[in-house]
């Protein structure tokens, strides 16, 4: 077959949802399919098989296609260290921490990895779904762009083109995105889809029939709302917001500006019997909350700062106080500690920052990487937890005489002598089942036993089901080339 691409009209229009589902509407019918993403904007990032990290959302695809996520799968991931920086993630490793402008001078020299990538998931798969990266009518992006029409020209990929109608103006998206693009990267281009309608689709019949005469592309499809979406992870932390579910034990978790790795939380979202709340910035943390996260970060001492801002100490320590429990996730982890100290300003200017002290650890960065799948047994209940560590800095001190797992026989993690303040470094660890029902448990919340991975691999097939329903999907995967 070859290689089929999903541009959006703009962000945020559902380009990675619509590729997951393609990838298991794909392996559902025999085709060795693989997700590709050439390059990502992400903190939300996963640990591979081959020992790298990738989007979250090229791993969710993978699983979609049911194979092991693989540094091939998205070459290029930049993670934001500030508003005008990121560090740079090239074939699952880091390569340097740029600025915006000075990215762009990069480039050049990642469309070569980025084409190697791609070439070797072509060489072991009949079919590679990739997706692109914000949109391509970013013209002023267009120069060494390897996201969108840059990596469609230079790897021959036919692309579709997905409008998002829920937040308005679709025909202006598609019919302006056309008007923008060089010709050469207009006649990529074999089609359209409408994303994320609402109502009856019979009313939108006439723009839909506008877009393709004025634009001479086919139109694939309207594809209504998907309403299980939020129980996928997320990859961008603007789509945590959520409603309170007013009922269940609360479970307050910070947004921190640089929030990383926040599908740690989606078991707990899914748990009937948990009300998990999402603490904007300038919001107290609820006096009603049971428990309160701390989650990951991409820069810890910044994300310490901006806590602090939002008055967050003074809540933690008033909650700490009523009996409360509190859990620090990698970064957060860190931040529970008596101090983070980066003498070589790995994450921003070097200097020591006092932390939250509801641990009486000490943390200190260091430019080497923990990026490992691991397989932890919880020091509390000996259950078996599998789940990856990510993070730079190593933490000691004397909670760490009462870890939270072992990893190899060794300690992992710290909880407080009053048993109600842990940290540790494992991600996914609310994945495993059994340990998320003995964690809650063992603070007073009962949990339904239902499986996370098997609602995951569920709504997987009702979104692939969704598609089939809606979109020509053979006509689609018959474009590949």
């Amino acid at each position: 077959m070859g290689a089929l691409m999903m541009q959006g009209a703009g962000s945020n229009v559902g380009k990675s949802m619509l590729v997951a589902g393609l990838c298991r509407a794909a392996r559902r019918r025999g085709i060795s399919v693989a997700p590709f993403k050439p390059q990502n904007m992400s903190n939300n990032a996963a640990v591979t098989a081959d020992g790298g990290e990738i989007g979250r959302a090229q791993a969710l695809q993978a699983l979609a296609c049911a194979i092991a996520p693989l540094t091939d799968m998205n070459p290029v991931l930049l993670k934001p260290e500030s508003d005008l920086g990121a560090q740079v993630v090239v074939q699952g490793h880091r390569l340097t921490t740029a600025r915006a402008r000075d990215y762009s001078a990069l480039k050049p020299q990642l469309m070569g990895a980025v084409l190697e990538s791609f070439a070797r998931l072509k060489s072991r798969h009949d079919l590679v779904i990739v997706e692109g990266a914000g949109s391509p009518a970013e013209v002023n992006l267009r120069a060494n762009d390897i996201a969108n029409m840059g990596f469609a020209r230079a790897a021959q990929v036919p692309v579709i083109l997905a409008g998002d109608i829920d937040r308005g103006g679709v025909i202006a998206q598609l019919v302006g995105t056309q008007a923008v693009l060089e010709s050469g990267d207009a006649a990529m281009i074999e089609g359209f889809v409408i994303n994320k309608f609402r109502g009856d689709p019979s009313l939108f019949e006439d723009g839909y029939r506008l877009i393709e005469a004025r634009t001479g592309w086919r139109g694939f499809g309207v594809i209504p709302w998907f309403a299980q979406a939020h129980l996928l992870p997320a990859e961008d932390a603007l789509d945590l917001s959520r409603a309170p579910r007013q009922t269940g034990v609360k479970i307050a978790c910070l947004m921190l500006s640089r929030i990383a790795n926040f599908d740690d939380l989606d078991p707990l979202a899914g748990e009937p019997g948990v009300d998990l709340v999402m603490i904007p910035p300038g919001s107290p943390i609820p006096g009603d909350a049971h428990l309160v996260i701390v989650p990951g970060t991409k820069s810890t001492r910044a994300d310490l700062a901006f806590l602090r801002a939002q008055g967050w100490d003074i809540d933690l320590a008033a909650h700490h106080r009523r009996g409360g429990h509190v859990l620090g996730i990698c970064g957060g982890y860190q931040m529970l500690g008596r101090t983070i100290c980066d003498p070589d300003g790995i994450e921003g200017p070097p200097g020591i920052t006092e932390g939250l002290g509801l641990l009486d650890i000490e943390t200190e960065m260091h430019p080497d990487k923990q990026l490992s799948q691991v397989v932890a047994r919880h020091a509390a209940s000996g259950l078996s937890v599998e789940g990856y560590e990510i993070h730079i800095g190593r933490s000691d001190g004397p909670d760490r005489a009462r870890p939270f797992a072992h990893v190899n026989g060794a300690a992992e993690g710290a909880i407080s002598p009053c048993g109600r303040v842990s940290g540790t470094y494992l991600h996914g660890l609310f994945v495993a089942d059994a340990f998320r029902a003995a964690y809650l448990g063992a603070i007073g919340i009962t949990v339904s036993g239902e499986s996370h991975q098997g609602r995951v691999e569920a709504v997987l097939d009702a979104l692939a089901d969704h598609l089939e329903t809606h979109l020509d999907v053979e006509a689609l995967l018959g474009l590949a080339r």
